[in-house]
């Protein structure tokens, strides 16, 4: 039997979804599960430990100069056609804005002299499958009387009233993002292209973040799903910067809280699934099987009781429920109570997903998850960030 080992996050490596693609494709798989930071060095240090990258477009940016990745022939993926256009040309309507940093649709296709871009070719870096749009959490019944649900910012995760209440990500890549939205939705500075700043704009961007550490404004940070959820469970903590799998979590918890649509914009990702260099033969084949796999409508169900998206939505359809499909993708309130990823009871009647529809939400994007051309810059002052103290 051929085993596909398949190096990743807690995002998307969902043992319901190993299992399954193990009894329909007859393969043994095997889930690397680590934090983004360690999935992403071994991605590019150890190509030969893995066969398929599931990570973000992002992460492209490091994996494929370093050429741990090789093409996907989209011949060889039955349903690429039902892919929208969202990672092919950035947004779903061409009214839609195109929101700045790592657009997917730019480091999509491999170029003829073996570059990534946006012009259309047979060959892609990563097929593309989940993504959202995060902003961040909180817990009205805590928030200041002076705070608006119509007026939602990123500025307020520096707001003073919320001083020693707030919870930021870790990570530099997606944690800087919150950040500087956050500057920027306060009127604290501005920054030319928020997902590619230039060494000045960052260090302008540290400054601002070290003295609010200093200050003693953020509580805490977090790395993984697990660390966010138990902060957010905690007294201490009223907002904080959140992706999905955590907010299913506090739902479970019975906790109220409501995801920002902040008026500036998300921040969107968008992940999906790449090859090895060093995957050939057989296990390449299976490779291109699971690939396919993940296209045929039951993954995509799975992603959408998480909080996710698919890249063809239409084909998970058909594995959820109309009153399902009508909450999670169509922003309507829950006619019955709906499951989560794992099958047990998420979605009370009447809710209405935060944000609205696949396309309200999608349509409504300030950044993509970047890597800034000064990215080894700004991990270095982002250090100086974390490690600052009041």
């Amino acid at each position: 039997m051929i085993t596909l080992r398949v190096l990743g996050t807690s995002v998307t490596l969902l043992e319901c979804l190993r299992v399954r693609a193990e009894q329909e494709l007859g393969i043994r798989l095997v889930y690397q599960v680590h934090d983004v930071e360690q999935a992403q060095r071994i991605a590019v240090m150890q190509p030969d430990s893995y066969d398929l990258y599931d990570q973000w477009f992002h992460n492209v940016d490091f994996v494929w100069p370093a050429r741990a990745i090789q093409p996907i022939d989209t011949r060889r993926i039955a349903l690429w056609h039902e892919i929208n256009d969202l990672p092919k040309r950035g947004r779903l309507s061409p009214s839609d804005r195109l929101g700045s940093g790592s657009v997917p649709s730019e480091r999509l296709f491999v170029q003829h002299d073996g570059s990534l871009g946006s012009t259309v070719t047979e060959r892609i870096s990563m097929l593309p499958l989940t993504h959202n749009a995060d902003s961040f959490a909180y817990r009205p019944e805590r928030l200041p009387e002076a705070f608006s649900r119509s007026n939602e910012s990123w500025g307020w995760l520096l707001d003073p009233l919320l001083r020693a209440r707030t919870a930021l990500q870790s990570d530099a890549a997606i944690g800087a993002l919150d950040a500087a939205l956050a500057v920027q939705g306060a009127g604290l500075a501005t920054f030319k292209d928020i997902g590619n700043m230039s060494i000045e704009e960052i260090d302008v961007l540290a400054d601002i973040l070290v003295r609010k550490q200093k200050e003693g404004h953020f509580a805490a940070f977090w790395s993984d799903d697990e660390e966010a959820a138990q902060l957010m469970l905690s007294p201490s903590i009223d907002i904080q910067s959140l992706w999905s799998p955590t907010l299913m979590r506090l739902h479970r918890a019975g906790v109220k809280y409501r995801l920002a649509v902040p008026r500036e914009g998300y921040r969107a990702w968008f992940g999906g699934l790449s090859l090895s260099r060093h995957a050939q033969g057989p296990v390449l084949d299976a490779a291109y099987a699971y690939l396919n796999w993940w296209l045929s409508g039951w993954p995509g169900a799975v992603m959408a009781r998480q909080g996710y998206y698919i890249g063809n939505p239409a084909r998970s359809r058909d594995h959820l429920t109309s009153a399902e499909w009508d909450y999670w993708y169509a922003g309507k309130p829950a006619r019955e109570e709906l499951p989560g990823s794992d099958g047990l009871p998420l979605i009370d009647i009447g809710e209405v997903r935060d944000g609205g529809s696949y396309e309200q939400r999608m349509g409504h994007i300030a950044v993509w998850n970047s890597v800034m051309d000064e990215h080894n810059y700004l991990v270095r002052r982002w250090g100086d960030f974390m490690r600052a103290r009041g």
